[in-house]
């Protein structure tokens, strides 16, 4: 079946057909595969949404839920769903677990926050959750022509196999053409391959129609026979060998960039992120990343603040348990020494809230029940409630000094996720101890020495103003990013089996 025969039949067919990128493991390249096969798609001329049918991650954007508010899903899924084209909304991550300690996490159905099924058992959900999840895509599937579907980890996880609602389950529910991708770089690609393949019932693995070596580095002639004999092993051929791709310009997913992924050149600019246990949206500094002259450092010690220009404080999770931590690690003086020194500091939504005198919690919402000191670098005080907020929002801030000076008038759009409200210290006021309101509407201050600015407004450096304001360069281009994807899935694959992907389930 070619291009053009498969557009005419999408016109009259039925539900979409899914393809589906599984894994040997997390890390493997899911994700940018995942995003790549979505704009490759999206360029033959068909409909594409993403789907991943549950995400673990603290990196999440605002997007519009079913029930006409703003509500989350995973980061990855956000960034698909604007390479397949497509509109991001809440049914493309029906579950997002947003980790709070290394034994609970928060749960997020259909973009809205569950509590009942936060305080569940792990295993006891998958029975609440399928039933949302198995809507979602059969709508998606409804209103597309084609969803590509990310897994997570590992389809052979047979300890979690019975409570599957991400990848088999998600895979068998849908018929889909599953690829299943590994990474070479970490050695073992064919065990794992193969060991995967072995783990599971001859019900799934009729699913898997190619293996994926993905980040390779060399000559790939010298892979023979190993694709060869894999594929006398288990029916299924080596579909394509991606090379390592170093600099794609999609932001992380799962951790933070390595120094491998720094990349070269003179710099000029030395930015240290604090990379506290429960950091969140930390992708939203891949723009610095990108950026040419910038180094980017993940400062976990106050030795790695050593000779940053800037030090931002980014988002947490759980912004008391991390700050915490920062006192742990002897950050909370190195930070405080920096600022003391006129060197710049940027807190950004549970940083904006570390950098204030205190956090009170006193429903005990993230776990602390109580108050706690803040770092005493602006006087303001956050007060934790219920109500979480979760907006698109389009600002311009005001007149700036310092370091930050260059934001001055700015207009800036970006997405509020936090709970908790910051307000002057009433006290520190009163005796004339105020912070210079930097953004309208409580949503960014300034001290007054310049040097130190706080704001709840994520994606600051996603915006192409406040960029070329601070840097004097513009960010990369998305929609390069993804065309590069998809041209190098093109170049890996046969496009002759992308298209046979589409095709109707035997």
């Amino acid at each position: 079946m070619n291009m053009n025969s498969l557009l005419q039949k999408k016109v009259t067919s039925g539900p979409a057909r899914c393809v589906m990128v599984l894994g040997t493991t997390s890390g493997a390249g899911k994700s940018w595969l995942t995003t790549a096969l979505c704009r490759w798609y999206a360029n033959q001329g068909l409909k594409v949404a993403p789907f991943k049918a549950q995400n673990m991650s603290n990196n999440a954007r605002v997007v519009p839920t079913p029930s006409g508010a703003m509500g989350e899903i995973g980061s990855a899924q956000y960034f698909q769903a604007l390479a397949a084209r497509a509109e991001p909304d809440a049914r493309m991550n029906p579950l997002l677990l947003k980790p709070e300690a290394d034994t609970r996490s928060q749960v997020v159905l259909m973009g809205e926050v569950n509590r009942e099924l936060s305080d569940m058992p792990w295993r006891g959900r998958s029975l609440k959750v399928w039933p949302h999840i198995a809507a979602a895509l059969d709508e998606l599937r409804a209103e597309y022509d084609v969803v590509v579907i990310e897994g997570a980890g590992s389809p052979a996880e047979i300890n979690l196999y019975d409570s599957d609602v991400v990848n088999m389950r998600v895979a068998k529910h849908c018929d889909a053409a599953c690829l299943l991708v590994t990474d070479i770089d970490r050695g073992g690609a064919f065990a794992h391959l193969y060991g995967t393949w072995a783990l599971l019932p001859e019900a799934d693995r009729r699913l898997f129609k190619g293996f994926v070596l993905n980040k390779f580095r060399g000559d790939a002639s010298l892979l023979a026979p190993a694709p060869q004999m894999l594929q006398d092993l288990t029916g299924i051929p080596t579909v394509a060998t991606i090379p390592m791709l170093r600099h794609h310009g999609l932001p992380e997913e799962d951790g933070v960039f390595d120094d491998r992924s720094t990349a070269a050149g003179p710099v000029h600019l030395t930015v240290a992120v604090v990379a506290y246990p429960r950091i969140s949206n930390l992708d939203e500094f891949q723009p610095l990343k990108n950026a040419p002259g910038v180094k980017l450092v993940w400062a976990r010690t106050p030795a790695e603040l050593t000779g940053a220009d800037w030090v931002i404080l980014p988002g947490s999770k759980s912004t008391v348990a991390d700050l915490a931590w920062l006192r742990s690690q002897g950050l909370d003086a190195a930070v405080c020494a920096h600022a003391a020194r006129g060197g710049a500091v940027l807190g950004v939504c549970g940083g904006l809230q570390m950098l204030g005198e205190a956090i009170v919690d006193p429903e005990g919402l993230e776990g602390s029940g109580g108050n706690a000191p803040g770092l005493g670098l602006l006087p303001l005080v956050t007060l934790f409630g219920a109500h979480k907020a979760l907006r698109r929002t389009t600002t311009r801030f005001n007149a700036l000094a310092g370091p930050w000076a260059g934001l001055s008038g700015v207009a800036v759009s970006g997405y509020e996720i936090h709970l908790g409200q910051t307000a002057q210290h009433p006290a520190m006021a009163a005796g004339g101890d105020v912070a210079v309101a930097a953004l309208p509407d409580g949503l960014g201050w300034q001290g007054r020495g310049g040097n130190v600015l706080g704001v709840y407004l994520h994606g600051l450096f996603e915006d192409e103003a406040v960029l070329k304001a601070l840097l004097g360069v513009g960010s990369v281009d998305l929609e390069q990013v993804f065309n590069g994807l998809a041209e190098q899935v093109s170049q890996q694959f046969d496009p002759g089996f992308l298209v046979a992907c589409m095709a109707p389930a035997t």
